[in-house]
């Protein structure tokens, strides 16, 4: 039956053939696609975890009485599924050790830490499982009630994807098998069995796609290649991330090749079967009878067409209502590749405004380079001056910080703030009541010596050594929002001295104060509203700071502000300057400029935009096909249905005006959809994010989008061109001559 009916058939249809194969090559592409970025996510997952925590599954912390726990060690490697047993290099706690296990088999590692827990006698704090690194293998605890969903969630991105090719594809069989329909009733009226004919199909399927699939898997391979090479190009600059490395696992294109012969020959043999069990009658009238429901049923009309084109536009929508199972996947796809477009655009570009206007403009004119060394005490580093003498510094300023309290009495609150109510008023529940006043955090920024007396002399405070400056100043929450804020005093201004206190509020002393301002220093820092951050200089730090019982301030943090209209290459060379510094000093450190940063963030999120743009464009590349395939698969039955139009006196332009309306229906579908959804989006990120249309509108991506709908609008357009090219060339009155069946 294949080398007298299908062969010869495929010979004589290449057209037919070439839309099973172009079917075939779609699902192996998708498939191979998802199925090789959901894997080197899935590797770069692990490798990123095992770099940054370690590649143990499990660790047990045992009590260590003046040696080596060899004994513990030695009774660990007893258990049957315990692989290696090795001190960790972790510090741990005074008198204990950490022992870092891994196991052969990863499913059972948790009942076998609760056998090792019992064995051992040690409290369950002991046994500590890697949860984040045994997920990724789909081991979960069982007690958890919230386990990491990650690779279930990729799993399920994959079903997905494949259920949604299995509908594609399965129209495009469905099309070619029904245009054979008549063959088929001759086949089976001369003796041929259902599943003769169901076999001869599959053959058909298998035949028309197996180099499709061989090639659509490569080239899904290749494109998450360039998909992980651009993430990389697009996050180079970003400070210790690791990079994305394409891995091929033999069994990862094994499977997408498998799972797309799968997907081909379950969409080829679902419309096969049907039409396997069709009989003779049926398949020669061209399908069953109606069901008797659908026979009575009467379709509602489309009325806006009817309203807007007349009975063109009632024929036209009676055209899209008979094609709305075979349309479906079109009609999804393209509504959600430009409903996601659309909005993955505009969440981008408020995000852009956003971090535009918070961070990168507000402190354009505090800093142009940044070092941070975490390891170096503020009193222990030496090269302030010698960066404030480089070539291009305006100034410089190292600064440390430290967490503190104080204890506010009600009435050194200030008057304002008293107007309207206190500090409960504004705060809220993070306004923490002491006695008859207030625990308010104070956190202390610890400035060098020269930088101090600099900002007392910028703030109008008398210049010294010999105590502190206030920041007063407190968010008015009830007056203003956090894009704008409008700020109050916090405390009287003729505050003399700020009574510190501990995390419990428990008095440490007071700390004499030059002054109040509500102008901080030109610093890259961030400040928690409701809060009193006090400005110290160093000397006042290691004289006071120890005897009122403060924690040190840790790491040191360099700011350096070049010189006005500093470009990029003017940073670029600040940091050349100042690295060779710090390297000769032997300090552990991490350096960025400004406008490198604001750069490498700009090219982030394009990079981010590109990647959900093109995962935009490749659903919008499913629904694309589905319309291609129906304009010209379904040509041959609409042949028929023209030719009643033309008996009855339309035109031909009349004709190839339903086409249009027709086209004009599914391209502007999504369209009609997705716009006034966006619209209404925006307008709620407008106001949670309390920014101004007008500032939005200014940068609206109306460019991209409008391209993308052209795109949809011109694919569909070329798409009906073709088939009311197809359907319309030729003698159609030749088709009504034999209508008895019908």
């Amino acid at each position: 039956m294949w080398k007298d009916f299908s062969r010869s058939y495929l010979a004589r249809n290449r057209a037919a053939g070439w839309t099973v194969a172009a079917a075939a090559l779609a699902a192996a592409f998708f498939l191979s696609l998802l199925c090789s970025l959901a894997y080197n996510l899935w590797v770069y997952e692990i490798r990123r975890i095992t770099q940054e925590e370690g590649g143990w599954h499990a660790r047990v912390t045992v009590a260590q009485d003046g040696g080596q726990p060899d004994e513990t060690l030695q009774k660990l490697t007893q258990f049957a599924n315990v692989e290696t047993a090795v001190l960790s290099p972790a510090p741990a706690a005074e008198g204990s050790a950490v022992i870092e296990l891994t196991f052969r088999d990863r499913g059972s590692i948790y009942r076998d830490l609760a056998l090792i827990r019992d064995a051992l006698a040690l409290p369950a704090d002991a046994v500590q499982a890697h949860s984040t690194l045994l997920a990724l293998y789909l081991v979960t605890d069982p007690q958890d009630p919230s386990p990491p969903l990650l690779l279930p969630f990729l799993l399920a991105v994959l079903g997905a994807a494949a259920a949604a090719l299995v509908l594609l594809i399965r129209s495009s069989f469905e099309i070619t098998m029904q245009a054979r329909l008549h063959q088929f009733g001759i086949l089976a009226s001369i003796g041929a069995t259902p599943r003769q004919i169901r076999a001869c199909l599959l053959q058909e399927a298998a035949a028309l796609s197996l180099a499709p699939l061989a090639a659509g898997t490569a080239l899904g391979l290749a494109a998450c290649r360039a998909v992980l090479a651009a993430v990389n190009a697009a996050a180079a600059d970003v400070a210790g991330r690791l990079p994305a490395v394409f891995q091929l696992h033999p069994l990862v294109a094994a499977g997408a090749l498998l799972a797309a012969g799968l997907t081909v020959l379950f969409s080829a043999w679902l419309p096969a079967r049907r039409l396997s069990r069709m009989t003779p009658l049926q398949a020669l009238r061209d399908g069953p009878d109606p069901a008797p429901a659908a026979r009575g049923r009467r379709r509602r009309p489309a009325r806006l067409l009817a309203l807007l084109f007349g009975i063109r536009g009632e024929l036209a929508g009676g055209a899209l209502k008979a094609q709305a199972k075979s349309l479906r996947i079109a009609n999804v796809s393209l509504l959600l590749s430009f409903l996601g477009f659309t909005a993955m655009l505009c969440f981008f570009t408020l995000s852009g405004i956003s971090t535009q206007m918070t961070y990168f403009a507000r402190y354009q004119d505090a800093w142009d380079v940044m070092a941070v060394l975490p390891d170096v005490p503020l009193s222990e580093f030496a090269l302030t001056q010698q960066l404030q003498d480089l070539p291009g510094v305006e100034s410089c300023a190292a600064y440390s910080r430290a967490d503190a309290a104080c204890l506010l009495p009600a009435d050194a609150q200030s008057d304002e703030l008293q107007a309207l109510g206190g500090l409960s008023a504004l705060a809220g529940s993070d306004a923490v009541p002491q006695g008859s006043g207030w625990l308010v955090d104070a956190p202390v920024v610890v400035l060098d010596d020269a930088s101090f007396l600099a900002y007392c002399r910028q703030a109008g405070v008398e210049p010294s050594l010999e105590g502190a400056v206030l920041l007063n100043r407190v968010w008015d929450s009830l007056h203003s929002n956090f894009r704008d804020r409008a700020y109050l005093p916090f405390v009287q201004p003729d505050l003399a001295a700020l009574p510190l206190a501990g995390p419990d509020g428990s008095p440490l002393g007071e700390l004499p104060l030059l002054g109040c301002t509500d102008t901080p220093p030109a610093l890259r820092e961030e400040y928690d509203q409701y809060t009193l951050v006090q400005f110290w200089p160093l000397s006042l730090w290691q004289s006071l700071g120890g005897r009122l019982g403060l924690a040190d301030a840790g790491g040191t943090t360099l700011r350096i502000l070049g010189g006005e209209g500093i470009t990029l290459a003017g940073c670029e060379a600040l940091e050349a300057q100042i690295r060779p510094l710090l390297e000769q000093a032997g300090y552990a450190f991490t350096i960025e400029n400004r406008i490198g940063e604001q750069l490498a963030n700009d090219r982030m999120i394009a990079g981010a935009q590109g990647i959900l743009g093109g995962f935009c464009l490749l659903l919008a590349a499913i629904g694309l096909a589905n319309v291609f395939l129906n304009t010209l698969g379904y040509a041959g039955q609409r042949r028929r249905e023209f030719a009643r139009y033309l008996a009855v006196g339309m035109t031909p332009g009349e004709l190839r005006s339903l086409f249009w309306i027709e086209a004009a229906v599914l391209a502007g579908r999504p369209l009609a959809v997705t716009l006034p959804l966006t619209a209404l989006m925006v307008a709620f990120m407008l106001r949670a994010s309390y920014l101004d249309a007008g500032v939005f509108l200014a940068r609206a991506p109306v460019l991209p989008v409008a391209l993308f709908a052209a795109l949809i609008v011109a694919a569909v357009a070329l798409a009906y061109a073709l088939g009311a090219r197809r359907v319309l060339t030729g003698d159609l009155t030749g088709l009504l001559k034999d209508d008895s069946l019908r």
